[in-house]
């Protein structure tokens, strides 16, 4: 893709990286028997579309010289969701002045292949243009639904939903600490007002990682946030999952209760940014069979077309590989869409172990630096997952128990090198003090048996041609 930025993920699109871990094959309780179909698509849009749904992709306007990735992107797909280039980095580079040619360009693909065009992201905490960082408070709030209310009337009968706000939750089920939530904690209601304002026909969508276990406190505070909404009369029509997955041990066996529960709620459930690491058939079918088993979960959305596109390049996590051949993972995905809706509820595993963020990084191999020592029982490794010229991802921080006995929480002191900044972080609690950052590990990854590890991430920002990167110790109590 074009030199992204990061967004916590990204800028002109970044997103974490995920660590790749062992993927197990999960089996669902009455299989279904793919034999036997009768009359099927041969493509995932036109399956999708024939039962009433759309299977889409995340598009760039970075791969669209490329003919392999248009050749594929045109033909499989019947929805498309840009990746960067309707973001307010993009959209709006100076206060007022809006250039809309990258979306369009994105627009004009998904019009001229018959596909539906989602918009991500009119109201997000990253990938915001530099002039922003000036504002606050009254300021900021009328900046953020000016850009809201301009950027959604440009698009009006061209979009058929927006991801009208974008990862506003932390794990645990607060509000994230950003600048747009410190101009209230309306803002997000006031963003949908706004969106709702501007356009009175799209879907209006809150956009999420990490709410797909029907259990963990961040789809709690989600669905709460729904309820409320929808009691008020605020107009959201449709919560979007993300799903970034680590593999199949990483999708959740109440993956199916999550979108039922959201559905029982009144609005759709769109599945936005689906990825696994390593592809596994088995998964990626069992998303489609819980989708289709609610009849509100009304669409699912790759995000990339080849594995090379994404931003979780090096973990091969699409239905294509770089040379866009279709992978077993296409073929599972393919019969399950043909089959239509399953009883079958989704298989059991733990919950997932890792975020994602709702966007890519650049490529480059991921180098790993020396896991340094640490100190009460545990150490920490650091691995560069990505970088490119003023950020990087560090995906995995992996922290080991060295001890003998299990622990029950750690802490990780980063200390970054001068003019880099924390830009995001998942499966961790953060404190910043100057350059230094201190992680705090959550419920599913602080308690470790002896020789067990847990996993977290961030991603960083940096002045140009400084290639430094951080070191980290860790500590246990």
């Amino acid at each position: 893709m074009t030199e992204p930025r990061p967004r916590p993920i990204l800028r002109r699109r970044v997103r974490q990286g995920i660590v790749a871990c062992a993927v197990s094959a999960l089996a669902i309780t009455g299989a279904v028997t793919w034999s036997g179909v009768s009359n099927a698509a041969t493509t995932l849009g036109a399956s999708a579309a024939e039962h009433g749904r759309y299977f889409g992709t995340a598009l760039s306007t970075g791969h669209l010289s490329d003919t392999n990735y248009t050749t594929i992107a045109g033909r499989e797909f019947n929805q498309v969701t840009p990746e960067n280039e309707m973001k307010w980095d993009a959209t709006e580079p100076q206060q007022n002045v809006f250039n809309f040619s990258a979306g369009d360009t994105i627009a004009n693909f998904a019009s001229s292949h018959g596909q539906r065009l989602r918009g991500h992201a009119l109201a997000w905490h990253s990938q915001q243009p530099g002039w922003v960082g000036s504002l606050s408070g009254t300021a900021l709030r009328n900046a953020m639904l000016n850009h809201v209310t301009k950027v959604a009337q440009h698009y009006v009968g061209k979009v058929f939903a927006w991801d009208v706000v974008n990862e506003a939750f932390n794990e645990d089920g607060s509000r994230r600490q950003s600048n747009l939530q410190a101009t209230g904690n309306d803002w997000i209601e006031a963003a949908f007002r706004a969106a709702r304002a501007a356009d009175g026909s799209a879907k209006l969508c809150y956009n999420d990682f990490n709410i797909d276990n029907a259990t963990s406190a961040k789809t709690r505070a989600v669905v709460a946030m729904v309820t409320d909404f929808k009691s008020r009369g605020v107009p959201i029509d449709c919560v979007g999952m993300q799903s970034h997955f680590t593999g199949g041990s990483s999708l959740p066996s109440n993956y199916q209760t999550t979108i039922a529960n959201f559905a029982a709620l009144g609005v759709d459930v769109n599945i936005t940014e689906l990825d696994i690491t390593n592809a596994p058939a088995t998964p990626y079918a069992n998303v489609v069979n819980a989708c289709y088993a609610v009849a509100r979960c009304t669409g699912i959305t790759v995000w990339g077309v080849r594995d090379p596109d994404s931003w979780r390049s090096g973990e091969s996590p699409l239905l294509f590989d770089g040379s866009g051949n279709k992978k077993a993972a296409y073929t599972a995905v393919l019969n399950a869409l043909n089959v239509g809706a399953t009883q079958s509820p989704p298989p059991t595993s733990p919950p997932p172990s890792s975020q994602r963020p709702s966007s890519p990084p650049p490529s480059s191999p991921p180098p790993s630096s020396p896991p340094p020592t640490g100190s009460g029982g545990c150490s920490i490794t650091l691995v560069t997952q990505t970088q490119w010229e003023t950020g990087y991802v560090i995906q995995p921080s992996r922290v080991t128990n060295t001890g003998s006995s299990t622990i029950t929480s750690w802490t990780v002191t980063v200390t970054l090198p001068a003019g880099h900044a924390i830009t995001g972080f998942w499966n961790a609690t953060e404190s910043v003090s100057g350059q230094t950052v201190t992680f705090h590990g959550v419920s599913f990854n602080s308690t470790l048996a002896p020789g067990a590890s847990g996993e977290f991430g961030f991603q960083a920002s940096r002045p140009s041609g400084n290639t430094a990167l951080p070191t980290a110790t860790c500590r246990t109590p």
